[in-house]
């Protein structure tokens, strides 16, 4: 194995000044939640938004002369772009990063604004990898990996110094798993020190490549589907976090978009911190899929916090429509005059606040005389939705909720 803690041990020194030592957060929600002490390491508050920085930049710091006169180019989703475009300005070095095309644009606009040169090619990781593999070889590039990289593992594996350091009996550290480099490095070092901690690592179920490939005992590329988890979306584990993963990491879940996208609308709401979803799959699994927990102490590493604004906008929207707080009712009214006052009257009354009105009168299979409209709601519960329709349906109307 090429890394160890002595490696781990010296990319703290070299990111001195210039990774933030990022805030190892209790609390009281997910404790409470989850009859469990739980403390969050946040890094999403790193610089570039990130964990990233911490790899890349120890990564770069031990380029020889010849490597970052060459320029240095990577492959990302996003953050390991923003970390390694960060790290290419502050030592001079010219950066060209390969994003998929469906890369959040916040993330593009963040990494142009770290000074890279941005190519976007590929719907995944893996085709923006094999891209900018190409483009390095066109012209006598450094490639700076993601994830199997020695260096990049140990800049990542920092935050277990910090985590161990800051909560001394940590009994579980929960991680998010895409190519396995934070996990990789966070692992080694964990077990290096305090070998009893376990360590878990989660994935989304709709990209689950490390979980699949420690379960075949073989690195196998899964071809799964698209996930709001973007950035750990890799299809095909690195040899060396897999081998690491493989003899640290005690046990690898799985958790579905509805779970990462409540999470995410948890720790905005209750914890007051925004987490795109890589970063918010440790939550998710704590609250789903460990409640074999109890009574421990958990540090959950919220990964990165670069989500797109569109992105929170529909997770907020499906979030207050799964917990009752907005509603659509499809409701049918005869078309004549004062139909749609009463309706709004009545609705009035039952203390909902109406978020938009759509009258339709030539909506296909509406009997003639009659008029569709939508009605968008903010309520306060699932139970004040079910008054509200029982309510309707007393008036004589006919109610459906989209």
């Amino acid at each position: 194995m090429n890394i160890s803690l002595e490696d781990v041990k010296k990319a703290r020194e070299t990111l001195a000044g210039i990774a933030v030592r990022t805030e190892l957060a209790y609390t009281n929600t997910l404790s409470d939640m989850t009859g469990n002490s739980v403390y969050l390491k946040m890094e999403n508050q790193q610089r570039t938004g990130s964990f990233k920085l911490r790899g890349a930049y120890n990564k770069v710091a031990n380029l020889s002369e010849e490597e970052k006169k060459h320029g240095i180019i990577a492959s990302s989703a996003g953050n390991h772009a923003q970390g390694t475009a960060l790290a290419g300005t502050l030592f001079g070095i010219p950066s060209t990063i390969v994003m998929p095309k469906n890369a959040p644009l916040s993330k593009v606009k963040a990494t142009r604004g770290y000074g890279a040169t941005v190519v976007l090619e590929g719907g995944v990781y893996d085709e923006a990898y094999a891209a900018a593999r190409r483009i390095q070889e066109e012209n006598k590039l450094t490639f700076i990996h993601p994830f199997n990289d020695p260096q990049v593992i140990a800049g990542q594996g920092t935050i277990a110094l910090e985590i161990l350091e800051d909560l001394p009996d940590v009994e579980a550290v929960v991680v998010p798993i895409g190519g396995g480099g934070l996990i990789a490095g966070v692992a080694l070092t964990i077990k290096s020190l305090k070998p009893d901690v376990k360590v878990i690592g989660v994935q989304t179920k709709n990209m689950p490549s490390m979980a699949e490939s420690v379960a075949q005992k073989k690195i196998i590329t899964y071809n799964g589907n698209p996930t709001i988890a973007d950035g750990i979306a890799v299809k095909t584990p690195g040899e060396l976090t897999f081998e690491i993963v493989q003899r640290y990491v005690d046990e690898i879940v799985t958790v579905d978009e509805e779970e990462i996208a409540s999470a995410i609308l948890l720790l905005m709401e209750r914890i007051k911190t925004i987490s795109e979803g890589a970063g918010a799959v440790p939550v998710a699994a704590i609250l789903n899929r460990l409640q074999h927990y109890n009574n421990r102490k958990i540090a959950a590493v919220i990964s990165g916090g670069n989500i797109d604004v569109n992105m929170m906008s529909r997770i907020i929207n499906k979030g207050l429509a799964k917990s009752g707080r907005k509603v659509i009712f499809d409701i049918l009214i005869p078309d004549k005059p004062g139909s749609l006052w009463r309706l709004l009257q009545l609705t009035a009354e039952t203390g909902a606040n109406v978020l938009t009105v759509t009258h339709h009168r030539e909506t296909r299979g509406v009997p003639l005389g009659y008029a569709t409209v939508e009605l968008e709601l903010e309520t306060a519960d699932q139970e004040q939705i079910d008054m509200i329709k029982q309510l309707m349906e007393q008036h004589q109307y006919c109610v459906n909720i989209v």
